[in-house]
């Protein structure tokens, strides 16, 4: 199974991605790994990307995510995957699940100003939100309301996931 954690930067997917890959002991990929160096300058300098500029970077996660799926492993993908027509693309079988990580702007933006670290910029949280396509019902996504510990939303996700039983 393939479980991809989505939503917009500073909602925690990361964290969150970690934390159930481990206790899953599963593999994690960081989807933003499979950015080229132009998408990260872009978004480190402020500026926000273009479907042109995330297609070829979906495509190559796209292309891990079929991979592990083809050798049989079980992995967690944290990705933004913000629209409708990227987590379409990301859908190579029915092994993959989708999470959505849902918050407002102000938890989210206060999630975001205690990250250290990231090529993200902070001031690019309101673009992601004006790109966010939220799920809808024929999609299948599970959606994970924030404002908990990173444990309890794994504990969610692992309940609503069927994959062990919560700690």
């Amino acid at each position: 199974m393939i479980v991809i954690v989505f939503g917009v930067s500073g909602a925690g997917k990361t964290t969150v991605g970690k934390l159930l890959a481990r206790g899953l002991s599963w593999h994690f990929v960081e989807a933003d790994d499979f950015h080229p160096t132009a998408n990260i300058e872009k978004m480190r300098s402020g500026r926000p990307l273009t479907d042109e500029d995330r297609w070829p970077w979906l495509e190559r996660l796209r292309e891990e995510i079929k991979r592990l799926v083809a050798t049989g492993k079980n992995a967690v993908v944290a990705c933004s995957a913000l629209k409708r027509a990227y987590r379409d693309r990301l859908r190579v079988g029915n092994e993959v699940k989708f999470v959505f990580l849902r918050g407002d702007f102000v938890l989210v933006q206060k999630q975001l100003r205690g990250r250290r670290s990231h090529f993200m910029n902070p001031d690019l949280l309101q673009s992601q939100f004006d790109d966010l396509e939220e799920p809808q019902a024929d999609e299948n996504v599970f959606t994970i309301e924030l404002g908990r510990t990173p444990k309890e939303i794994v504990n969610e996700i692992k309940t609503k996931l069927h994959l062990v039983r919560s700690d």
